[in-house]
């Protein structure tokens, strides 16, 4: 399955074009059936390069998930995270669009796992991709309070436990 979010177009005769794909590769082999298939963004493209087997993601995880709200905050704006790849870029496609000219148009992809584990992967973009101040070469685990800088952007990623209303007591 390919991802619209994640082609490498806009890199159409760039030296990074190589170094981008590697990327969206590594993406999607640490994502793992059960996220992918929990990715409510992602279009079903059959590519014959990702052969994955549809699979359902295991009901316990499915309700894990839906206690814990992710998200990432830009000031005073704030950006939801959903389960899967969430891209972070200048385009107005991706999930989280900064506005910004130093921002690549497909910066960094954060990756929210099934099992609530949290990564953000840098997709090749030219100025690199910061948390907590240090430049990351690979996938990164994000914690709740991490800092991801972007040129001069900063975003902070929040995981925040949303407990269900307690039940109305009849009387």
């Amino acid at each position: 399955m390919s991802d619209p979010r994640l082609q490498s177009l806009h890199l159409e005769g760039h030296a990074r074009r190589d170094q981008f794909r590697a990327a969206r590769q590594a993406i999607h082999a640490a994502c793992g059936n059960h996220t992918l298939v929990s990715d409510p963004a992602r279009a079903p493209v059959p590519d014959d390069r990702l052969d994955a087997p549809t699979v359902a993601p295991p009901a316990e995880a499915a309700v894990l998930a839906g206690r814990f709200t992710f998200y990432l905050k830009d000031g005073p704006d704030v950006y939801p995270l959903h389960m899967g790849m969430n891209s972070v870029g200048r385009l107005p496609d991706n999930d989280v669009v900064i506005r910004d000219e130093c921002v690549s148009r497909r910066h960094c992809a954060v990756v929210v796992h099934t099992n609530l584990c949290c990564e953000v992967y840098d997709v090749a973009s030219k100025n690199g991709t910061l948390v907590n101040g240090k430049r990351i070469g690979g996938p990164t685990k994000l914690q709740s309070g991490d800092q991801l800088l972007l040129c001069n952007h900063k975003l902070t990623f929040h995981m925040t436990d949303v407990l269900p209303e307690p039940a109305a007591v009849a009387g």
